[in-house]
């Protein structure tokens, strides 16, 4: 993981569909299939991401709702060439993803979703 970078891109499976609540964002279907959280840490990296991955923790972020529901299998992370909204676009885009909770993961920007789903 590279320390300077600033945004990192969650890749969660999801192999039985799901409902799960989401904080106060509400309650959604998950179907099976790739999960893609993308987020920004502006300091430590690092810290973020290992919060991320662990399975039990105090429930802070929408993604730490839909972390037990699956297996993380990687992790990107970018420098800040392009903004968090513009980076979910980009993966938007190259993996012709999906979106299917919306409010997930934006309530700090104009997007509707920083989460994309894949389909298996």
């Amino acid at each position: 993981m590279n320390e300077d970078h600033t945004l990192y891109a969650i890749h969660l499976t999801i192999t039985e569909n799901k409902i799960v609540q989401i904080g106060k964002l509400g309650t959604f279907q998950f179907p099976i299939g790739t999960y893609i959280y993308v987020g920004s840490a502006k300091r430590n990296i690092r810290s973020r991401v290992l919060r991320h991955i662990k399975r039990e923790k105090p429930f802070r972020w929408h993604f730490d709702y839909l972390r037990p529901q699956g297996d993380i299998w990687t992790v990107e992370t970018f420098d800040d060439r392009l903004d968090e909204c513009a980076r979910y676009q980009q993966l938007k885009n190259k993996y012709r993803a999906q979106e299917l909770v919306k409010g997930f993961g934006s309530s700090d920007c104009h997007c509707s979703t920083h989460l994309l789903y894949l389909p298996d």
